[in-house]
């Protein structure tokens, strides 16, 4: 095998501008095989993280009927049995207490509609950074009778830090909700519908307004492992009673699984392009180094070289020129990809506007996932050994004295 390894290797730098031109077609191809899966993968990986953190959680627990009305009525009282029963399971790494609801908030001339999310300031703190994304003004406590508002609501009610924002709403069985509340902070999300309409408040100021003391609509659960996802939402299931339901990310979140499944095809059938031009770049070479090159079978068959051995020459070739291609892309690229991994490309215009839609960030990160990498090699070693399947029928039929007359 070492001496067919040298025979190939040799071989392929007979014609230089050959084996270097094949090399170029599917370095070109494999860069950017790998940037694009990269930029979708780190796209729908920012999609899913805002989702679930900002959001749902990976899962949910909600009282039986609540995902239909949204109603502060179907909320379930939140005592330390269910917590425990929760987060027992060993992957499940935050429980985050919430009373979400609608409001309208006042002040001056100036009203709008809003959302209320009512939480422990400490257990969102830690999970989402809301003091990080503070402009003004400080951060809620736990025993807080103050709100913290979004930067655009902020400034279409024309409230600062220190002012007053009175809010009205439906509470627990249809009881009024209203309140004033002192401005404590005002917070900037980088996605503008929660910009536009966002209200923290701490989860005890929020059951009082409410009047749903000890109550909330969902515990909203970040698990360790996300691939274990399943395993525990099947488990928690199994641990809580028929008046609790249990949904994933998936389910609350179908309108951007849908478009992330929508344009992973799209991406499938670019990347099936790619390896289309890296194929006929692979099967050209061999087409033309397995016609240039009849001579020379014929001669080594004839002074006894095994046909089998010769098909493995063949393929040897197909594969190295794969192989130092693939390593040259990833040489180029992956330096490429882990400086946009930690700087990503802010999006502007109708590309921000899109993901804005589906409650995004608007920016465009990249993903180091090693499956992008991986597959790109397994995908071009199949590939080579497509391409290598003409040289093998050639050397099957191959006759030798016909050859060496040509």
């Amino acid at each position: 095998m070492k001496e067919l390894l040298k025979i190939a290797w040799r071989n392929l730098w007979r014609s230089k501008r050959r084996t270097i031109l094949t090399m170029t077609s599917i370095i070109l191809a494999a860069c950017m095989a790998m940037f694009t899966r990269s930029m979708q993968k780190g796209s729908y990986g920012n999609m899913i993280s805002n989702a679930v953190k900002l959001s749902t959680g990976y899962f949910q627990v909600q009282a039986d009927g609540y995902w239909e009305n949204k109603s502060v009525d179907k909320t379930f009282i939140n005592t330390p049995t269910l917590l425990n029963q929760i987060t027992k399971n060993k992957n499940v790494e935050v429980v985050v207490p919430r009373l979400e609801s609608f409001a309208l908030a006042s002040s001056g001339k100036h009203t709008k509609g809003t959302l209320i999310i009512a939480t422990d300031p400490e257990i969102e703190n830690k999970l989402n950074k809301i003091s990080d994304k503070l402009i003004d003004g400080d951060y809620l406590t736990k025993d807080d009778n103050q709100v913290l508002v979004a930067e655009k609501l902020a400034e279409y009610l024309q409230v600062n830090v220190g002012d007053t924002l009175v809010l009205l709403g439906q509470g627990y069985h249809g009881v009024t909700a209203a309140a004033k509340y002192r401005v404590k902070g005002i917070i900037k999300f980088p996605i503008p519908q929660l910009n536009n309409q966002l209200i923290y408040m701490p989860l005890k100021a929020g059951q009082e307004f409410y009047s749903a003391y000890e109550r909330v609509t969902t515990y909203s659960v970040m698990i360790s492992n996300p691939e274990e996802l399943n395993e525990t939402v099947a488990g928690i299931k199994s641990e809580l009673s028929d008046e609790y339901i249990v949904m994933d990310w998936t389910e609350l979140n179908k309108e951007m699984v849908q478009a992330i499944q929508s344009d992973d095809v799209g991406g499938q059938i670019m990347l099936g392009i790619l390896y289309m031009v890296i194929g006929f770049g692979m099967f050209g070479t061999i087409m033309m180094m397995t016609m240039e090159r009849r001579k020379e079978f014929a001669i080594m068959i004839a002074i006894g070289m095994q046909k089998s051995k010769l098909f493995l020459v063949v393929l040897y070739e197909t594969i190295m020129i794969g192989i130092v291609a693939l390593i040259i892309s990833l040489i180029i690229t992956y330096p490429v990809l882990l400086y946009y991994f930690y700087n990503p490309i802010p999006l502007e215009g109708e590309f921000a506007e899109a993901m804005e839609m589906f409650g995004a960030e608007p920016i465009m990160p990249f993903s180091l996932d090693a499956d992008i990498f991986i597959n790109q090699t397994l995908a071009v070693i199949v590939i080579a050994f497509i391409a290598s399947l003409y040289p093998l029928t050639k050397i099957l039929r191959f006759k030798v004295l016909q050859a060496m007359r040509s």
